[in-house]
């Protein structure tokens, strides 16, 4: 249950709520957000209690759905790290392979050189990968983990990887500057509660057969446990479309400005899980950023056909720099227009 407060709450009401086990969280719209834990107090925190505070609440949403998600508790989020902003108006760009690979010609390296050249903001490489078979590449792990802390901080770009399970995210705390959680973790409540303590940023990536409802629940979680810096990402979703011709995932660009609407959060389209082939990036990425995303997540790597890991999506460095102009100008553009429908 969530009950959006006035903040002139009385000292008085504020006790009759938290001996009813409610939770506090001021938002910047002069609202707190309050919440109890069923599991603990079961039914205590019901309509009775409410009316002990005699006009002292604005809403109440019975099924306890998003509340500090919600533009009602914040108007925005810009997220910031290391100095890079996410949310801001400015598209942000993550650039990098989707493994980190075992080779011995300072690859992590040479592709941050590469990225960074071409105008990425944030460098990106799994050491930890979900793979649907167990005799596929699953990361190099930690030692995947220095390879990445290492070229981040010798070309000065910030870093992002993916967490699996609490233990990894220790790790990924320790070497990584973002914590992101995959599509196929969406739903691990145990991991979004372990990132919500976490004083690192968060990218969420939405699940693959997730409504919009459930993919602000999950972020809710991970706010709910304590994190405020959570960033949105849509990667598609599974559907019926799996014919030769169809994309890996059906992207639903009408994504970005119903959570544009409903949320305070930055929203990142991943273009490379959407479309599963490189020759569709570019223009998809101009969809995005068109559609109001505050930026991209797309996977690059110097060699795409050697790669250990979906090199069939990635796309080269020479071809980033022009994804990365293309979103300066659109989002310029979009910017423009904007200004003049006011």
């Amino acid at each position: 249950m969530i009950i959006k407060v006035r903040r002139g709450l009385t000292n008085k009401n504020r006790e009759i709520l938290e001996k009813a086990g409610g939770k506090f969280f001021e938002g910047d719209n002069g609202i707190v957000a309050i919440r109890d834990n069923f599991e603990k107090i079961g039914d205590m925190f019901d309509k009775s209690v409410l009316k002990e505070l005699r006009g002292g609440y604005d809403e109440l949403d019975e099924k306890g759905n998003v509340g500090m998600t919600s533009k009602m508790f914040k108007d925005k989020t810009i997220v910031n790290v290391k100095g890079v902003e996410i949310g801001n108006g400015s598209p942000i760009i993550i650039a990098g392979p989707c493994a980190i690979e075992p080779t011995e010609d300072n690859f992590m390296n040479s592709i941050a050189k590469a990225v960074k050249e071409q105008g990425a903001n944030i460098l990106r490489g799994g050491a930890f990968k979900p793979r649907t078979s167990p005799y596929s590449f699953r990361g190099m792990e930690e030692e995947g983990l220095k390879l990445l802390k290492k070229a981040g901080e010798i070309f000065n770009i910030p870093t992002i990887t993916e967490a699996m399970n609490e233990e990894g995210l220790s790790m990924v705390e320790e070497y990584a500057d973002i914590i992101q959680i995959g599509a196929r973790n969406m739903s691990n409540f145990s991991l979004l509660k372990a990132a919500g303590k976490s004083n690192k940023p968060v990218v969420l990536k939405r699940g693959m057969s997730a409504n919009i409802e459930e993919f602000l629940l999950a972020a809710e979680h991970i706010m709910y446990a304590g994190n405020s810096n959570v960033i949105l990402c849509e990667r598609g979703i599974r559907t019926f479309a799996n014919g030769a011709l169809d994309p890996r995932n059906t992207l639903d660009m009408s994504t970005v400005p119903i959570l544009k609407e409903e949320t305070h959060l930055p929203i990142i389209i991943d273009p490379s899980h959407a479309c599963g082939k490189r020759e569709y990036i570019k223009a998809v990425s101009r969809s995005a950023i068109v559609s109001g995303a505050d930026g991209l997540m797309i996977e690059t790597h110097n060699n795409p056909e050697e790669a250990m890991c979906d090199g069939r999506q990635s796309i080269e460095p020479k071809d980033l720099g022009g994804i990365v102009n293309d979103s300066k100008l659109f989002s310029e553009m979009v910017r423009s227009l904007d200004e003049l429908d006011m």
